[in-house]
């Protein structure tokens, strides 16, 4: 237990605390009028002491610049394109409003003031991202005891619109391809398979499987800051992807040298074979350009990204009666859940097949 002791000042007689914090180092409190008082507050310390809830005053005042650029520092387990967003999240919008602030001092209101302001001209998915960034700051200072609470958890946020997949046809793929010219297989690829553009560019010769049309996707390229980083897939797990027979000669001719010996197995599936392609420029590139003649032959043709081939891959694969498991599988989502979440509109018309089954085992069983 601490003790009380009296002393005088200007202005009359004070009481002071003393008392040891959980790191039993000594510490006080000065400033009591009243001896009651004193002792209300050493019975409040050693009940958080107790309990578990003490915060110790002085590591309250610790800044957001400090904290965050700790925790910045132990993002070590977050890929390259990961992490690159939540540092621009951070130097942009979260050092500059907060940096000088103590965390002891930030209220529930001030964040809520902020991200209304964030808001404005920016997507949800932006916002959700900046916020992000300080709430899991907070989150390790409510953790190492510096504040009783997380002030900006249970803010209201902006929500997250799912859009509308574009999905091309089987005909509007072919359509695309031809339009690429040089790269008709790599979008066919994107197409047939759902491979993300990093995992499709950074293929090797000896990843595909040309007997059991199988691709082994266990690497992914993905362009950081102007800097190619090649790592693991997005989930960390490699993962084997069928592809449809009409591909095989189209590979054959991609491993083939020009003089029409077979490339190194060790060599990269498109481009040059050493070096990893580059997503095209998303206004003048290649991929924008096929884009805009296939819309030239086709007035149905959507306006639609490199990304939007994986979606297509999949509304394929599920109109041709694959089922989520293997949807999962072939997309490398974390779980069937994920595919369910992403693509449940896909999925529409199995639910008139559940009718339609229900209604004839109906009729089946009463006649």
């Amino acid at each position: 237990m601490g003790s009380i002791e009296s002393y005088f000042t200007a202005s009359g007689k004070r009481y002071r605390v003393l008392y040891r914090r959980p790191d039993h180092r000594q510490t006080q409190k000065r400033g009591f009028r009243t001896k009651k008082d004193a002792e209300l507050y050493l019975s409040a310390v050693e009940i958080k002491k107790a309990t578990g809830e003490y915060i110790d005053a002085t590591a309250s005042k610790a800044t957001i610049a400090t904290l965050g650029a700790d925790w910045l520092a132990s993002r070590t387990h977050l890929k390259p394109s990961s992490l690159h967003p939540v540092e621009i999240a951070w130097r942009r919008y979260v050092l500059p409003t907060w940096g000088l602030r103590q965390v002891g001092e930030i209220r529930h209101s001030d964040v809520q003031i902020w991200i209304s302001r964030l808001v404005v001209g920016r997507s949800a998915t932006t916002v959700l991202r900046i916020y992000g960034v300080l709430a899991a700051i907070l989150d390790v200072a409510v953790k190492d005891r510096r504040i009783p609470s997380n002030p900006a958890r249970g803010v209201t946020l902006p929500r997250k619109t799912k859009g509308q997949h574009a999905c091309l046809s089987h005909r509007q793929v072919a359509l695309l391809a031809q339009n690429s010219r040089q790269q008709s297989t790599l979008i066919l690829l994107l197409a047939y398979t759902g491979l993300r553009w990093g995992e499709a560019t950074a293929l090797r010769i000896r990843d595909v499987d040309t007997v059991r049309r199988r691709i082994r996707v266990h690497e992914n390229a993905v362009n950081v800051g102007g800097t190619i980083h090649v790592g693991t897939p997005k989930t960390h797990q490699a993962r084997a992807v069928p592809y449809p027979g009409f591909l095989n000669p189209l590979f054959a001719e991609l491993m083939q040298a020009s003089a029409g010996t077979a490339r190194g197995r060790d060599e990269l599936l498109f481009g040059n074979g050493r070096d990893h392609m580059r997503s095209p420029d998303t206004r003048r590139g290649w991929f924008v350009s096929a884009v805009r003649k296939a819309q030239a032959a086709d007035a149905a043709f959507p306006n639609l990204t490199l990304h939007d081939l994986r979606h297509t891959a999949a509304s394929l694969a599920i109109s041709a009666g694959a089922n989520v498991k293997a949807i999962q599988r072939m997309l490398g989502h974390a779980s069937a859940a994920m595919t369910l979440d992403t693509y449940a509109d896909l999925f529409d018309d199995d639910l008139d097949l559940v009718a339609d089954a229900l209604d004839d085992a109906r009729v089946l069983s009463i006649d």
